[in-house]
Parts: structure tokens; C-alpha cells; sequence
């Protein structure tokens, strides 16, 4: 499945979507099964919700703090999609099993609603996952390098890849960038590419001179095509492969310093991450 829902000119996180299908399908299961008490049932639904998402971005917070505590406010910046799904789900879990026995919610139709929640939202999760291959169309990419020489991506094996696809104009892109640089400088042993989309070489030059000069591996995808088959034309969006060349994770939206340390953990395992 594509990563990424677009709607119009918007280009929705595919997790987003699942997460908000996971959430009406509690509810609508809630209501369905609880009508004796429909107004108490959905209170604990939701606050099993609120307390699992509170629990996972606390946790993963608490993972990567040495990247939020120059900068604490980050912690509040939910757009980097950093959250430890595993602790989420124990804390939602955890405070539906106290609504049933404390506070006297009505447990079947809580506890079910809340499995038939979990289920969607960890089926989605299962369904978005890239499988676990190389992907050819990667390699196959018509892609050049600033000067206009010819360049492939089949050149970035042997170690685990990171493929960014940015544009100078993206808002969000351009935030990231940073926190790439500096993962670039930080990790030797993992490729970092950075595979502009559709945009003049010069007007790369030009901005990279200004706002990131130390960038290396940058290459040009002068009709767009990575984004358009990988992530629904959704920017930024960052592939992970693992030493193998197999696709381990795609994120489109915006990664900060600590989400972009979680998802190379896992392509820098011993396993690969794959």
C-alpha cells in the first residue's frame, strides 16, 4: 500500500489515517455494543485513547532525550511521528482495565471495543509495512548528479541507505535538513541521499550554498518519479534500507533529530531492521 493518502493537494501519513480508522472503529464499536451506558463508554474509550498516545510519545521521548533536552519544547512537536507504539497500547490497555474494575464501565463492551480498535490499528500498521525486499524501481530511477552527469542508486549499497526526498520549497523539508546533516556527519557507516524532486540543479546549488553546504550525496530526480511511485507525490518522505538494499521503513512528513535516530537504530541492528 502507498504510504500516503492524498486528498486533493494534501498528502495524508498513511499511520495518521490508520490511527483515525482505528479510533472510529472503537467507537463505533462502543456504541453499538454499550447503549445501555453509550455516554460513560465512550468517556473511558477516549480516555484510553488520550492516556495511550500521552504514554507512547512520553516513553520514546524518555528513549531519545539527549535529542529533546537542548530544545524541550520539541517533546510537544508531534508532526516528527516519534512514539513508542508497544507502551501505547500497554498504558491504553492498563487504563481500560482500571475503568472496568475501578470505576465500573461496562468492561465487555469497553474492552471489546478497545481490542477491535488495537486490531485495526495494528492491521493497518501490518499493511502499510513495506515488505521486506530491494526495490528495483530504486535502481531503475533516471537520476543525475548536480552537474548534470548521470548517477544510480544502485550505488549506495553495502551499507544501510537513507533516501530523503526533499524539494527547496517544501516547508517541512527544509526543517528537517538539519537533523540530517548532522546524522550524515554523525554515521559514517550508513549512506545518506538526498534526492531532490524536479527542481532546477541550480536552484539546488543555490539553496544548499545557503542553508546546508556540507550536504553530500545530493542528486536530482528531474521528473519526480521517486515521489510519485513511493509516497503519492507526499514530501518530504524518507526511505530506510538496510545493508541488503531492502526497503525497512518509508516516512513521509516531517522527521526530527530523535525519530530520525529511531528509525536508524533499526536499520543499523544486527538483523538489519528488515
Amino acid at each position: 500500500m502507498n504510504p500516503a493518502l492524498r486528498i486533493g493537494p494534501l498528502a495524508i501519513p498513511g499511520e495518521l489515517a490508520v490511527l483515525a480508522a482505528a479510533v472510529l472503529a472503537g467507537l463505533l464499536a462502543a456504541r453499538l455494543s454499550g447503549r445501555a451506558r453509550p455516554a460513560e463508554l465512550g468517556t473511558a474509550l477516549w480516555r484510553a485513547l488520550f492516556i495511550g498516545l500521552a504514554v507512547a510519545r512520553l516513553v520514546f521521548v524518555w528513549q531519545y532525550r539527549e535529542h529533546y533536552l537542548p530544545h524541550p519544547l520539541r517533546i510537544l512537536d508531534l508532526r516528527d511521528g516519534g512514539w513508542s507504539g508497544m507502551a501505547g497500547l500497554l498504558g491504553a490497555w492498563a487504563y481500560a482495565l482500571y475503568a472496568a474494575i475501578r470505576r465500573k464501565a461496562p468492561a465487555p463492551a469497553l474492552l471489546g471495543a478497545l481490542a477491535l480498535a488495537c486490531a485495526v490499528w495494528i492491521g493497518g500498521g501490518r499493511w502499510l509495512a513495506p515488505a521486506p525486499e530491494t526495490r528495483p524501481e530504486l535502481a531503475a530511477l533516471a537520476v543525475q548528479r548536480l552537474d548534470g552527469a548521470p548517477a544510480t542508486l544502485a550505488a549506495f549499497q553495502g551499507k544501510p541507505t537513507v533516501i530523503n526526498l526533499w524539494a527547496s520549497w517544501c516547508p517541512p523539508c527544509r526543517r528537517e535538513m538539519p537533523a540530517f546533516a548532522a546524522a550524515q556527519a554523525a554515521h559514517p557507516d550508513v549512506n545518506f541521499v538526498f534526492l531532490n524532486q524536479a527542481e532546477a540543479p541550480e536552484d539546488i546549488a543555490r539553496f544548499l550554498q545557503q542553508h546546508a553546504p556540507g550536504l553530500r550525496n545530493v542528486l536530482v530526480d528531474p521528473a519526480g518519479e521517486a515521489s510519485r511511485a513511493m509516497s503519492n507525490r507526499g514530501l518530504p518522505a524518507t526511505l530506510f534500507l538496510d545493508a541488503q538494499g531492502r526497503l525497512a521503513s518509508l516516512r513521509v512528513g516531517e522527521l526530527s533529530a530523535a525519530s530520525l535516530a529511531q528509525r536508524l537504530d533499526a536499520i543499523r541492528a544486527p538483523d538489519g531492521g528488515g
